[in-house]
């Protein structure tokens, strides 16, 4: 995370904007991690939650402005010590359900010993970068679907659809407003 401060705090210096409005991480829980090896049939090791998981560390970088997604990614992406083993451009392909968000899974070399007893060490890293608009609609879509019983999940489903997308209209117009 420190480095996404760092790009941020330079951003700012030259262009008087940050490059995004916030960022969070997490580590998969023990438990979550023992989840997905189980689930995928992949053996409950520490390589397997680190090596196979690829997205037991996880980032998210929000910003406020489609384009600084874009050049958030053209960073991240010069990075020696990083490349992109995948990723998924949800901005522009949305999934059915309207989810707008783009995906990279990034291998980090860093200096020390993984996993594997490699030195230096390769890491996955997941990183989502979205909206804050989409942002806050990720995270009420999954509370409402995915942690209560709710009534109507087609109706629901379509509401959130439709919500999703004016948002990315919403999200095409203040980047045309900013130009």
């Amino acid at each position: 995370m420190n480095r996404f401060d760092e790009l941020n705090n330079n951003y700012q210096k030259v262009h008087h904007e940050r490059l995004y409005e916030h960022l969070n991480g997490r580590v998969k829980s023990e438990a979550s991690m023992e989840e997905k090896c189980t689930r995928k049939h992949y053996p409950l090791t520490a390589h397997s939650a680190l090596r196979e998981v690829r997205d037991s560390i996880g980032l998210r970088v929000v910003c406020n402005f489609i384009d600084d997604i874009y050049t958030c990614i053209d960073y991240i992406k010069s990075w020696d010590d990083v490349s992109v083993y995948n990723e998924k451009d949800y901005i522009t392909n949305a999934k059915p359900n309207g989810y707008r968000s783009y995906h990279m899974i990034l291998e980090i070399t860093v200096p020390d010993e993984d996993v594997d007893g490699n030195i230096p060490g390769h890491y996955f890293v997941e990183v989502q970068l979205r909206k804050i608009a989409m942002d806050t609609w990720a995270s009420l879509e999954h509370e409402m679907k995915y942690k209560h019983q709710i009534k109507n999940p087609e109706m629901i489903g379509k509401e959130l659809k439709r919500v999703a997308d004016e948002l990315a209209s919403c999200d095409v117009s203040m980047q045309t407003i900013r130009q």
